[in-house]
């Protein structure tokens, strides 16, 4: 059997090991590994009729060439963002534009190109059996999209902000979050010894969980996240008072890039701050650092972590995981189970299929987890929670 696997969305610790996983365990059950580049787009831009096309685009994985990868981050296949099913007419690629898989592809909903036609014929021609798919939700959703197509594919679930359906644990949370925390640390002592206020921005487009559990762990003063907008005046009423209250002077907030200020006081404050398009020039820590600074009259400072908690190398829960994903996906292929997602579910290593992942979200148990009126993190009850409280 041919395995294919593919790296879409954002790199995070421990793609690699869980790519090395798969390789190692397929080799055992005399199984070879096609390795696709840069995620979706690497069938998308596969030429079967061009002999070339398979080095730019492929890569043959043996035991041999991964030996080593699961000791550095990020993917060794590369990744990108592209959605066949989904396709903007400038990503098609240049030798598919005036053809007559481009006149025959069905529009989107949005108006832009489906593709899957051509992902398949590459699949088809690298003789690829099954296909893993690592990576998050829009990764994923397509991943159903070829499931229901007739594709044999497995997926697993990959993202740092572990907002990924039907788990509790995504490949690269642990990293993220170990990373966070240990950053936040750091930078109090610069905090204190300046007696400031600082913001620090975390990963979090929708949910706030690595805020949340980062926050949590290294003992912030409050937590923003995007499950709840925020108002800025009592943020400043609060952090003024942590800032007295702290020995050394000063205070600190984390914030996902995804929290927002309540409605009317993002006008107010930040109103000024947005283009004729809506586009917001700055980022959100960096609205709230200034609007802080404005109401408080405090030193106050914003550094965003960004793409500091996704590199370098993978922490042993995301080595774990990355590796028992691989083990369980394999599993899977000999059973003949496919178009699911592998998954940690309460603890437990599971599996559940794909239209239910794509058919559901995840986002913060605010009424467990968080205290909407103060901006903390605040555990009501672990008992019969599962590890990662979700």
């Amino acid at each position: 059997m041919n395995i294919g696997v593919l790296t879409g969305g954002g790199d995070a610790p421990g793609i690699n090991a869980c790519i090395k996983a798969i390789v190692t365990i397929g080799a055992e059950e005399s199984c070879t590994v096609t390795g696709i580049r840069r995620g979706w787009n690497g069938l998308l831009a596969f030429n079967p009729d061009d002999p070339g096309s398979r080095e730019e685009h492929v890569l043959d994985l043996g035991v041999e060439l991964v030996r080593r990868i699961d000791r550095t981050g990020g993917t060794l296949l590369h990744t990108s963002r592209i959605h066949p099913g989904n396709l903007r007419k400038n990503e098609i690629p240049p030798f598919l534009r005036n053809s007559s898989v481009v006149k025959r592809a069905g529009l989107h909903q949005s108006g832009n190109y489906d593709l899957t036609a051509q992902v398949i014929r590459s699949i088809e021609s690298l003789g690829i059996d099954v296909i893993i798919v690592i990576g998050g939700d829009d990764t994923i959703s397509y991943a159903h999209h070829l499931s229901e197509c007739g594709v044999k594919v497995i997926a697993i679930p990959k993202t740092m902000d572990n907002d990924v359906f039907g788990s509790d644990y995504c490949i690269g949370f642990g990293t993220a979050v170990t990373r966070s925390v240990q950053y936040i640390h750091q930078l109090r002592t610069s905090s204190g010894s300046h007696e400031r206020i600082t913001i620090v921005e975390l990963f979090g487009r929708s949910t706030g969980e690595t805020c949340l559990i980062s926050s949590y762990l290294a003992g912030v003063d409050r937590a923003l996240i995007p499950e709840v907008p925020f108002d800025p005046e009592t943020l400043a009423e609060y952090l003024t008072k942590d800032k007295k209250s702290n020995a050394s002077s000063y205070a600190m907030v984390a914030i996902s890039e995804g929290a927002r200020m309540i409605g009317s006081k993002m006008i107010e404050y930040c109103g000024h701050r947005y283009d004729e398009n809506g586009s917001q020039p700055a980022g959100i820590g960096q609205l709230t650092r200034e609007t802080i600074a404005m109401l408080t009259g405090q030193d106050v400072i914003c550094q965003p972590l960004g793409y500091l908690m996704r590199s370098g190398i993978p922490d042993a829960l995301d080595l774990m995981v990355g590796f028992n994903f691989a083990q369980l996906s394999v599993e899977l292929i000999k059973k003949g189970v496919f178009g699911v997602m592998v998954a940690l579910q309460d603890g437990v290593y599971s599996y559940l299929p794909l239209k239910d992942v794509s058919a559901n979200s995840k986002q913060v148990d605010i009424n467990e987890l968080y205290d909407i009126r103060h901006y903390r993190s605040k555990m009501r009850s672990v008992l019969g929670k599962p590890m990662f409280l979700y």
